[in-house]
């Protein structure tokens, strides 16, 4: 697992690569998005520029690949790597593809080199079917960075353990020590393992430094808010008082509330279940779950529809997702018969990341890195931008995880799923006829990289090998439009939220950025920036059937995973529209969300707002010019990787 063989840049191209000034998008947001989130602190203590960034990344992903050279016995040769990694260097550089947060974050450091790649995904999935197994995996991985989806699969076998001798477990301070204190939980009441009581004197206090990982830690106060509540959850099950699909959801949503509670990392899960289940239908109605209201917002819920008893059910479906958006939809039929639509690739997969860009199967990650073809300069750029990201993506399969079940399936489907940012943007550029035909022709190309490249190295072909995912920060940086959607408004007032501890908080201050304290949060700034979208069109000029065709042509021409895609609707015009909508779309797509655009009172210190052209020009000849060069000290937050905040599935 460990990476012990390294790449490295000519110092010359380091050098040029240095003198080269990058242009982040936005007016400069997407440079605020980086140094706050993905600028790390060098070995020298100094601070990473982007440039630094860029040849981490770089230097990372050809080690890994060098490394499994050697390991294998395959012939490798730096000086015929080294022209294809200047180039790959360069594209990245100007944004005209990236690697998913995750590893523009984390690639490169000593902590994938010595603990393998799980840091290195986005999200991943397990099936539930043994809640033991299932719930030690989810909080390793949630720990990880790794959004995680589930099902409701598990059996039900479970007993009240006997607590009047409880056995004491010193809980180590690591994430090993934390996840191995819920498994011995779960053991005791699924297993007929010993009842456990804890010692938390090890775990290091709150505001001590997370090594490796960055970030601060929260002391052990979220791990005991945990402990307790899956004893409540376990013994409620147990005493009959909640069924089988509370008992799995709550479980799951208790671990998911603990890794952010304990400031280890953001989180994401989703919830899957069957439309036919009443209680998962209503998982957050806390009229009829009020004790869910705490724990219930951790995971996203969609239905599985695999059967044409649960396609009947959309009509129930639409209108519990007009009112309130949820749930999502995942069509299972065409998951595991298609790749894009129409080309059958035979898929085990049956759960979804949170995002809902890749179907999986249980203990599978999704790999993804994604292309910005509004930030090429000419065809020439985007097709190398394409061949670099699937590159990235089938080389980062290559370097095993820390999980032994995880790296089984990793080998045998080397899923990988390169994506496309910007994609309303490019519309406007090119139209949706001639994007049409380049999506189909550059989907051949990734395939036949893909395949190149799995040859070289030894390993199978991956079985898919694209997607469309949602985007976050990473669209941030490059200035474009996340994924598949239409901005909220082409002029808005973008506000970043950022605790007064980050060092990033005091130097935009000092640099004159607007900014208030946070009405919401407490000992949190909310800093302005006026940002601009290459876009004429915002969400509200488009329709739901027209994103849903959007939807629909991406399923068919590009991805053969499936397409991250939360439809906006106007409840009061197309809320009545929407079972007509999925009794159309559902039987030819994957995956889709939906929420409703409702006319709200706009509230103090929204995250966007938007504002007209004449406010927009005035706020950025008002914007201050940020000198990034006394910026130090900050490690990054590490966290543009799947996020509840950013997926609506």
């Amino acid at each position: 697992m460990r990476v012990t063989e390294r790449f490295t840049l000519d110092e010359t191209f380091k050098k040029k690569l240095y003198s080269s000034r990058p242009h982040f998008g936005f007016n400069g947001f997407g440079e605020v998005i980086y140094y706050r989130t993905y600028s790390r602190k060098k070995a020298d203590g100094s601070q990473e520029r982007w440039a630094d960034t860029v040849i981490r990344v770089v230097e990372g992903i050809l080690s890994i690949r060098k490394n499994h050279y050697k390991e294998q016995g395959l012939a490798w040769d730096d000086g015929r790597w080294k022209p294809f990694a200047e180039r790959m260097a360069e594209s990245c550089f100007s944004m005209h593809w990236l690697p998913p947060g995750r590893g523009l974050w984390i690639m490169g450091t000593d902590y994938i080199y010595e603990r393998g790649s799980a840091a290195l995904y986005n999200c991943g999935a397990v099936d539930t079917s043994d809640l033991v197994d299932s719930a030690d995996w989810a909080m390793d991985m949630l720990m990880s960075g790794v959004g995680v989806g589930f099902n409701t699969a598990w059996s039900g076998d479970a007993s009240i353990p006997d607590k009047s001798v409880p056995k004491c477990y010193v809980i180590e301070d690591s994430k090993e020590g934390w996840v191995k204190s819920v498994r011995l939980i779960l053991e005791s009441y699924c297993r007929s393992g010993p009842f456990y009581r804890f010692d938390y004197s090890h775990i290091r206090p709150a505001g001590s430094p997370i090594h490796g990982f960055g970030g601060t830690a929260s002391g052990p106060e979220p791990l005991k808010a945990l402990h307790r509540r899956l004893e409540t959850i376990m013994d409620r099950y147990c005493r009959h008082e909640i069924d089988k699909t509370r008992c799995v959801a709550d479980v799951f949503n208790a671990i998911g509330v603990c890794v952010v509670a304990g400031n280890v990392r953001r989180s994401a899960e989703i919830a899957l279940g069957s439309p036919h289940d009443e209680t998962f239908l209503h998982l957050k109605d806390y009229e009829r779950f009020p004790d869910r209201k705490e724990i219930g917002w951790m995971s996203n819920n969609s239905v599985l529809l695999e059967t044409h008893e649960d396609f009947e059910k959309l009509p129930e479906i639409a209108e519990l997702i007009r009112h309130n958006g949820e749930p999502g939809i995942l069509n299972l039929v065409n998951v595991q018969k298609y790749g894009r639509f129409g080309k059958e690739i035979p898929d085990r997969a049956w759960l979804t990341n949170p995002c809902g860009e890749i179907a999986l199967e249980s203990f599978e990650l999704c790999n993804l890195a994604e292309i910005f073809p509004t930030r090429c300069r000419n065809e020439e750029d985007f097709k190398a931008a394409v061949e670099f990201a699937t590159f990235y993506a089938v080389t980062v399969s290559l370097l095993p995880t820390h999980r032994s079940e995880t790296n089984a399936v990793i080998a045998r489907n080397r899923r990988t799923g390169v994506s496309i940012s910007g994609i309303t943007d490019w519309i406007e550029k090119i139209g949706v006829t001639r994007m049409t035909r380049i999506l189909r022709d550059t989907y051949k190309a990734v395939r036949r990289t893909n395949e190149r490249l799995a040859k070289a190295s030894g390993i199978p072909v991956s079985l898919k090998v694209t997607a469309i995912k949602p985007s976050g920060t990473i669209s941030l940086l490059a200035g474009v439009s996340p994924g598949m959607h239409y901005p909220v408004s082409r002029y808005a007032i973008r506000r970043l939220r950022i605790g007064n501890r980050s060092k990033i908080t005091q130097f935009l201050k000092e640099a004159g950025v607007p900014n208030m304290p946070d009405l919401y949060s407490r000992n949190t700034t909310v800093f302005e920036f006026p940002i601009r979208y290459d876009n004429s069109r915002s969400v509200e000029d488009v329709s739901a059937w027209e994103q849903f065709s959007l939807l629909a042509m991406l399923q068919r021409e590009w991805s053969d995973n499936m397409v991250s895609c939360t439809i906006s609707f106007d409840e009061e015009i197309e809320g009545e529209q929407i079972e007509h909508m999925l009794a159309m779309f559902a039987p030819v797509i994957k995956s889709a969300s939906m929420l409703p655009r409702k006319e709200k009172e706009p509230y103090m210190q929204m995250p966007i707002e938007p504002i007209s052209q004449d406010e927009y020009e005035k706020r950025v000849k008002e914007m201050p010019k940020i000198d990034w060069s006394a910026f130090e000290g900050s490690d990054g937050a590490g966290e543009g990787y799947c996020s509840i905040l950013a997926c609506n599935v």
